[in-house]
């Protein structure tokens, strides 16, 4: 076991080392320099396009999908917030210092144009069977848009692995550990309860698992938003010199005291981007699964969704938990990521770390269940749907298993994984990123407030590539 974790620890420094973060960071610059930052330029029209209609109650509807664009953003912010939020922010501070939250907020600012594309592309490319339903994600829009089947598959292969592990038995493990440390919860009842709603809500699919996480998402995240900013503006005056250790120490060029001898620049900077995409998954394509099946009129404005999926996951809650941690001042002497948080509440008001409790048992019950869907689509897609029909009694025994043992290797291993998920999926977008850009350009040059028909955008798929001016 010794030899697997030095193995697993060298891949993971080619995997996630510095040619995967300049290609994480350097693929949503592209995107962004390509479409003149449309994610920064139009941000408060995406704001009202995406939770503005929710609160008005004005979605569009009646267009192809299974579920609303609402919903689909449900779907996939259930599977990006989650345990990266609390343990990947904390495990980021502990092991490249405030810094790496700078590092963290570049990768989302980035990120957020690399989800717009990964949305748009999702839905542009996805496939619309005779009886309804819809299939999307990156091995579709690599397949068809690029015709690389080969790393189509690959992608789906790793992603449907992924799933098991990332998004299924260190979720349920999450949970039972979680409940055990806080109020002795039996870890088989833990197991048992967190079995029962997974199999209850995933048995119906993408629409039973978007009506249940559109009410999930919003509640979890109020719950946690709410008790953090308590502290923070109970501890108001602590801010800007938390704001100026994240600042300080994201270009510290020198050891500081901590770290793995010492924070530095590096350091900072590899852990603020690998935990920044763990948290919000921009670049890794797993999201954009969900967002395919959504009802919508056209393919880029559910792309304004993935840019509010990644503007609240990681600008908004990570920074919020990252403020908790540093103003409360504990951070320095407590070395254990997945205690850290709750401990950092505890500081901030009596009882606080029950708050944490609710929001990690909260977050990796919705990571859990949007993760399903995922591996369910790769699946179908690897080996048809006679055989992706059964990949759900595959997933729900494992979460049974997750919540009961140690799981060291496989929580070793979640890195590993969403760096070969995100692979062939960065090449894809790069490969289409013409594509995107032209979705982009058509949508907001003529009513983007007004619904299109299927008609009005189909053609750029197939139209030869022009120059963008």
């Amino acid at each position: 076991m010794d030899l697997f974790f030095k193995v697993n620890k060298v891949l993971n420094g080619y995997i996630w080392g510095l040619p995967m973060i300049i290609l994480l960071v350097g693929c949503g610059l592209y995107l962004a320099i390509r479409t003149r930052f449309i994610a920064f330029r139009k941000f408060p029209f995406i704001v009202k396009e995406t939770i503005g209609r929710v609160i008005s109650k004005n979605q569009h509807t009646g267009h192809v999908g299974e579920v609303s664009s609402f919903q689909a953003l449900s779907t996939a912010l259930a599977a990006t917030v989650g345990t990266g939020n609390i343990v990947g922010v904390s495990g980021a501070i502990l092991l490249g210092g405030p810094g790496a939250i700078f590092w963290m907020w570049i990768a989302a600012l980035m990120g957020m144009t690399t989800k717009m594309a990964e949305t748009t592309l999702a839905v542009a490319f996805r496939d619309v069977k005779e009886d309804g339903s819809i299939q999307g994600g990156p091995m579709y829009y690599i397949s068809k848009g690029l015709g690389l089947n080969g790393l189509a598959k690959f992608f789906a292969f790793f992603a449907m692995i992924a799933t098991l592990g990332t998004g299924n038995t260190v979720q349920s493990n999450a949970i039972s550990e979680t409940l055990y440390a806080s109020f002795q919860v039996p870890k088989l009842a833990s197991a048992i309860v967190i079995t029962l709603i997974t199999s209850i809500v995933i048995i119906g699919g993408i629409k039973r698992i978007g009506a249940f996480t559109e009410k999930l998402v919003p509640f979890m995240s109020v719950l946690y938003v709410v008790g953090a900013l308590l502290i923070i503006f109970s501890r108001i005056t602590h801010v800007p010199a938390a704001f100026g250790l994240i600042f300080r120490g994201a270009f510290q060029t020198k050891a500081a005291a901590g770290g793995i001898g010492g924070y530095t620049l590096v350091l900072a900077m590899r852990n603020g981007v690998a935990r920044g995409v763990f948290t919000n998954e921009a670049g890794l394509g797993s999201s954009p699964i969900a967002h395919a099946a959504a009802s919508t009129d056209h393919p880029a404005r559910q792309g304004l969704w993935g840019v509010f999926e990644v503007f609240v996951d990681t600008i908004v809650v990570c920074t919020i938990t990252s403020l908790v941690i540093l103003t409360t001042g504990v951070w320095t002497g407590h070395g254990d990521a997945s205690s850290l948080v709750a401990f950092s509440f505890e500081e901030g008001f009596p009882g606080g770390k029950y708050v944490v409790t609710f929001g990690l048992v909260l977050f990796a019950l919705s990571t859990i269940l949007g993760w399903e869907y995922y591996g369910e689509t790769c699946c179908r897609y690897l080996f048809g749907d006679k055989v992706g029909n059964y990949y759900k009694f595959i997933f729900v025994p494992l979460v049974f298993v997750g919540a009961l043992i140690r799981l060291d290797a496989v929580w070793a291993i979640s890195d590993n994984l969403n760096g070969l998920m995100a692979i062939p999926n960065l090449i894809g977008l790069i490969g289409l990123a013409g594509v995107f850009v032209r979705l982009q350009k058509q949508f907001f040059s003529d009513h983007p407030s007004e619904p299109y028909q299927v008609e009005d955008w189909m053609s750029i798929l197939d139209s030869p590539k022009k120059a963008e001016d």
